[in-house]
């Protein structure tokens, strides 16, 4: 129930993983964020207008025993817009200023460790070249 709740929270969040520390400091998360959509889809912004309600760093503290950038938490106003950016997202490689990053969904750690689980047993399936049939009633076909 509690993930639940979370995720619905955060339905609309996307997060960028791999700008380095210290630039959105110039000019905030935000234009950091657009700047990305700008560089990686600009038929894309052409399309629609991207509306950023919130952009932070997440966590807000940095652990110096993890080496990678902190990850920076998008908040948009529309999931459709977040939909969209992250189905162009998967078509090709993302960078900012050269450097190559990712976008992704930001999901509770339940969430995330779910998928993980169910990762694993779709692996073992597709290792032991289980596909899976569909059987359907004659029941349900006649309407």
């Amino acid at each position: 129930m509690l993930q639940e709740i979370a995720d619905s929270i955060r339905k609309r969040n996307q997060k960028i993983i791999g700008i380095p520390e210290g630039k959105e400091k110039e000019n905030g998360a935000e234009s950091l964020f657009k700047e990305v959509t700008a560089e990686n889809f600009p038929n894309l912004e052409k399309e629609m207008e991207i509306h950023v309600k919130e952009a932070t760093r997440s966590p807000n503290f940095v652990n110096v025993k993890r080496p990678s950038p902190r990850h920076i938490v998008v908040k948009l106003e529309k999931v459709n817009d977040k939909e969209k950016i992250l189905r162009a997202a998967r078509q090709k490689k993302i960078t900012y200023k050269g450097t190559l990053i990712s976008l992704s969904v930001d999901f509770s750690v339940e969430t995330l460790q779910t998928g993980r689980e169910w990762n694993n047993i779709f692996k073992i399936l597709k290792d032991k070249n289980f596909q899976q049939e569909y059987s359907i009633s004659k029941n349900i076909l006649q309407i």
